[in-house]
């Protein structure tokens, strides 16, 4: 609480002892104007201490969510695809989006998680806030809008599982604009953590990221997404304290040329955090893990995995890494139970695995040796 002024901090003191204090015993307890203290828990709404004009107090540690919130469409061919012709398959209908799915594993590891996107005003954006509602999820800050309908993402698979092509209608997050950072200011200065994917705009992240530089008392993490959307970065990475990209979205972003060895994403990730980013993590898929952290770079082994479906691996290990370090593990360890909960994830044929709980993680800890 070092910034904190010391009218700020007995004020703060009074609401934690008796939420339901109102404005004007709090003055006469502490022998101020009713108007200064006013002005006091606007600040402290402003510095993430209380939460709206409730006075409700943050949870300890808090996960804000902010991204993707999409309706997946998985089709996984039963034999060798033809192309230019059609191809039998088995289709599944699922809740995705990156920021989302890390939202529901976070959720189900037990981490106090509110989720910050855009969905539209139409059935599968009530069926998406539904399904986080009932996951404990807090979808208050959802925007919806009849501009745009709900986000979209299509994959096609081949019969071992692996994704052959992706197509996605994103548009609508093109409306998540730098004014709903000011909006719901309170709630993000709350939070531990701030993760956000790159699916909303250039100018969305680079707020984000000035708000952190400006010193927000979260810490800020990032994923890239895609190849594409990594571009949406700023040059300077300096306010995102976790960087999570795999080998291709950081050689894109790095201009560099990319070689297949888990050295390579050593590399990579220590250039990332020398382009100010201050931990770094560099996936490449069964090759292992890279981690840039503040002890400088390790790699660690990929968790020996029976892969059904790899579709929201990532968004697991990203889940997995972030629970760990709200928990108080160090970037690296928390990196290896990451990597081991997206191994579990491709194991099940659900994006997000749905007998995931923080019992279920730690059950098959055994599975990470060395």
């Amino acid at each position: 609480m070092d910034d904190l002024a010391p009218q700020e901090a007995a004020v703060l003191a009074i609401i934690k002892d008796n939420p339901f204090a109102g404005q004007q015993e709090i003055a006469s307890m502490l022998g101020l104007a009713r108007s200064t203290v006013a002005a006091h828990i606007v600040q402290l709404m402003q510095k993430g201490y209380i939460l709206g004009r409730g006075y409700v107090m943050p949870a300890r540690t808090r996960a804000v969510c902010i991204g993707g919130a999409v309706l997946d469409h998985k089709y996984r061919a039963k034999d060798a695809l033809v192309f230019e012709t059609s191809n039998p398959v088995d289709g599944i209908r699922s809740l995705g989006g990156v920021a989302r799915n890390v939202a529901e594993n976070l959720a189900l590891l037990g981490t106090s998680t509110s989720f910050v996107s855009i969905v539209g005003d139409d059935e599968g954006g009530r069926a998406i806030l539904k399904h986080m509602r009932d996951r404990g999820i807090d979808v208050s800050q959802v925007v919806t809008t009849s501009e745009r309908p709900t986000a979209e993402y299509a994959a096609i698979l081949d019969p071992q599982g692996e994704l052959v092509l992706g197509i996605a209608d994103m548009g609508i997050f093109d409306l998540l604009l730098p004014n709903h950072i000011e909006r719901i200011w309170p709630h993000l200065a709350a939070a531990s953590w701030v993760f956000s994917d790159c699916n909303p705009p250039a100018e969305m992240l680079a707020a984000l990221i000035a708000k952190r530089q400006g010193g927000a008392r979260f810490k800020l993490a990032i994923d890239a997404v895609s190849t594409p959307k990594a571009a949406r970065l700023p040059k300077n990475l300096t306010g995102i304290d976790l960087l999570f990209m795999n080998i291709d979205e950081a050689n894109s972003i790095l201009k560099r040329q990319g070689h297949e060895t888990i050295e390579d994403a050593r590399e990579a990730a220590l250039a990332l955090q020398a382009a100010g980013a201050r931990e770094a993590i560099v996936t490449m898929a069964a090759r292992g893990i890279a981690v840039a952290g503040i002890e400088g770079a390790k790699t660690f082994p990929a968790v020996t995995a029976r892969p059904i479906d790899i579709t929201g691996a990532g968004d697991a290990m990203i889940a997995g890494t972030l629970h760990s370090i709200l928990n108080g593990e160090n970037t690296y360890a928390a990196a290896r139970t990451g990597a081991l909960l997206g191994t579990l994830t491709t194991e099940s044929t659900a994006s997000v695995h749905t007998e995931l709980s923080e019992r279920f993680l730690e059950a098959n800890m055994h599975r990470l040796v060395g």
